[in-house]
């Protein structure tokens, strides 16, 4: 019983830090493809450049999705976490979203 409590510590843990590795990533993506004239092909592409760089052994199978529109930006992360708990499978994600990065001019101005 002390074994089983010991390795679901172990899994919530890879877990967590899962998430916190899918959420980095999602981070990166967001930032590459907001800019303007950045593009969802960039942002993926910082993203899983990102899940490369921290390995790929915590969160398997991830997949990296990425949303533009003209005005905002949308990335979702997700992924298996490492199972050590035989039968426990667990998923972690993380997403970003912001605005999408242009140029304005002030209003009332007329040039």
């Amino acid at each position: 019983m002390l074994l089983m409590l010991a390795l679901l510590v172990v899994q919530f843990a890879l877990a967590w830090h899962a998430r916190h590795i899918a959420q980095y990533a999602a981070e990166r993506a967001l930032a590459a493809a907001r800019v303007q004239h950045g593009s969802p092909a960039d942002g993926r592409g910082r993203g899983v450049r990102a899940l490369a760089q921290l390995g790929s052994r915590v969160l398997t199978s991830p997949s990296v999705t990425v949303r533009r529109t003209s005005t905002r930006v949308t990335v979702r992360v997700q992924g298996a976490v490492m199972p050590v708990v035989p039968g426990l499978h667990l998923t972690a994600s993380g997403t970003a979203s912001g605005a999408v990065e242009r140029v304005t001019t002030p209003a009332g101005d007329t040039s």
